[in-house]
């Protein structure tokens, strides 16, 4: 029986944006790891990074601990991962070396090792692990137990006498069903739990229904779980919400997966499971495929209270330059049929990519105030390795080819304006849709005086402030466009 310390590299207080967000999420993947491991023999403890204030945080836990292995496993389900931050890079070359200090054999599974798999050998670490890791790093602590060659062992990179060696692709594990459910009981739950109600008024955890996507937007990264897409049964995702909610009393849910429903029939079968259960969960889709089969109102009756789409751009050119495959009118139409039912839409945008010109850029400031979506996400084009996007920009990068946190947003290649132009438009876009809500809200109020309440307040007078602040960013704007 190996001992085994899982980590990961993802520290909250990294990110200013994300720590003053306060939303935090258990690492999920981590604990999946964790569970499997155990399931087949082995000790396992776990150091949760996620509220530390720096990797020497580790250093008691491997004192305490005494681990033969030191396992960095990030949480793949976490899109704040996929994005390679390079505070995240430097804590997690900081507990290589505090693993290797201490004496173990220090494996490492991220998005960013996949990619970076030399840098992270470089820094000392043994074993790196090529996209989907639970059961490569099952077969990998294994040999090593047995004293075996791992040379055969499929998805891993190592070095050998001086030579890194990258083994064949993995297959990804098709039969959600079998793995284990994840090692919950390593979570401080109270930390999370705390965070979320002083901040929020309600506890939310996250699940993951599925892994991977078979869509080909061009510049979205799936080093870990690939193109295949493959489901737990929704008994078996009901099942793990039931353990939840009975040991943990969670309010609200994450379904983590890049598409959720993706399975003709699955979301339909998923609410007749949780009819009358009272769930409450965001989930992320497509606008087609929301609009398919009766999805909307299966989603309603499940209790979806959030759905999060990548509309990206109110410019079908733009979209079809992403090989997005979606329309512009299927976004308007979706958009409308959630608020129908009861759910919120909330839009991920995405301005800087290539050929973007100030008329694609109205346009989707047009389509956002037209639609007023719940909740909005901004970004800027972030090329990423494994790509067509990232092969189309590559030349132009230069040093810097990953943000530093999720607020940077900087534009790292050659593009229509320039770097500044984006980080300004950045602010424009939501000091925009503010002010559009702080009117639609005044409307409300007029129309109905009686449905006034705090909230509903507060969204009016922020007018006085996003009123100017608009029309200065937008000044800006026009002189940075020149």
């Amino acid at each position: 029986m190996a001992a085994l310390l899982f980590t990961h590299s993802y520290f909250l207080r990294f990110d200013s944006k994300q720590w003053k967000q306060q939303q935090p999420y258990p690492p999920l993947a981590t604990i999946y790891a964790a569970s499997v491991m155990r399931q087949n023999g082995n000790q396992v403890a776990l150091f949760d990074s996620m509220f530390a204030k720096n990797p020497n945080e580790l250093i008691p836990f491997l004192e305490k601990e005494k681990p033969k292995y030191l396992i960095i496993y990030d949480d793949g389900f976490n899109y704040l991962t996929k994005m390679c931050l390079t505070n995240m890079r430097d804590a997690a070359f900081d507990m290589i070396r505090l693993g290797k200090e201490a004496g173990c054999k220090v494996i490492v599974s991220s998005s960013d090792s996949t990619d970076r798999y030399q840098e992270y050998l470089d820094k000392g670490a043994d074993i790196i692990i090529i996209g989907e890791g639970e059961i490569t790093l099952l077969e990998v602590i294994n040999s090593i137990e047995q004293q075996q060659s791992h040379e055969e062992i499929k998805g891993i990179a190592f070095i050998k006498n001086e030579k890194v060696i990258k083994t064949a692709k993995r297959d990804v594990l098709r039969d959600l069903d079998t793995l284990p459910m994840p090692a919950w009981d390593l979570i401080e739950m109270e930390t999370y739990r705390n965070t979320w109600i002083n901040t929020w008024g309600y506890f939310s955890l996250n699940m993951s229904t599925t892994r991977g996507c078979p869509f080909k937007c061009n510049w979205c990264a799936k080093p870990i779980y690939g193109n295949r897409y493959n489901v737990r049964s929704p008994k078996n995702v009901v099942e793990e919400m039931e353990y939840l909610k009975t040991h943990y009393q969670f309010d609200h849910i994450w379904f983590t997966d890049d598409i959720f429903g993706l399975q003709p029939g699955w979301i339909n079968a998923f609410a007749t499971l949780t009819e009358g259960k009272n769930y409450r969960f965001k989930i992320q889709s497509r606008v087609d495929l929301l609009l398919e089969e009766n999805n909307i109102i299966a989603l309603a009756k499940a209790g979806c209270e959030t759905a999060w789409v990548g509309a990206e751009s109110g410019s079908q050119k733009i979209l079809d330059g992403m090989d997005k495959g979606t329309t512009i009118e299927q976004i308007y139409t979706a958009t409308k049929l959630l608020k129908k039912n009861g759910i919120k839409p909330a839009f991920f945008l995405q301005f800087g990519y290539l050929g973007e010109t100030m008329d694609d850029i109205e346009q989707t400031i047009k389509m956002l105030l037209d639609l007023m979506p719940d909740d909005i996400g901004v970004s800027v084009s972030y090329p990423l390795p494994g790509t067509k996007f990232y092969d189309l920009v590559k030349d132009e990068l230069k040093e810097k080819t990953n943000w530093k946190d999720s607020d940077e947003l900087v534009l790292m290649f050659q593009n229509t304006y320039k770097p500044e132009f984006y980080k300004h438009l950045h602010r424009l876009i939501h000091k925009k849709y503010r002010k559009q809500q702080g009117f639609q809200t005044l409307k409300d109020i007029i129309a109905e005086p009686g449905g006034m309440d705090y909230n509903k307040l507060i969204k009016v007078l922020s007018l006085c402030y996003y009123i100017p602040a608009a029309s200065v960013l937008n000044y800006r704007l026009k002189a940075l466009k020149k």
